[in-house]
């Protein structure tokens, strides 16, 4: 199984999405809310260059957003 991070605020709503994705199709995930947590913030921006959230880390691969399309890809979901 994958091992999964979600970076996220406390108020962003595809944050929720995303982790309701993950929930539904049962895969476990650690959640790091960068609102929170400064240095694992920079830690993001380093990796992804990203700044807004949601950022999911699937092993060493980034989708950034709620993408529906990636995030099955990457985990390997089917329909």
């Amino acid at each position: 199984m994958a091992e999964v991070k979600v970076y996220t605020t406390s108020t962003c709503g595809w944050c929720v999405k995303v982790k309701d994705f993950l929930k539904e199709h049962k895969i476990k995930f650690k959640e790091v809310n960068v609102g929170e947590d400064t240095e694992a913030a920079m830690q993001m921006v380093e990796k992804t260059g990203q700044q807004g959230v949601p950022v999911i880390e699937i092993d060493d691969q980034f989708v950034v957003g709620y993408n529906v399309p990636e995030l099955k890809k990457l985990l390997k979901i089917k329909d």
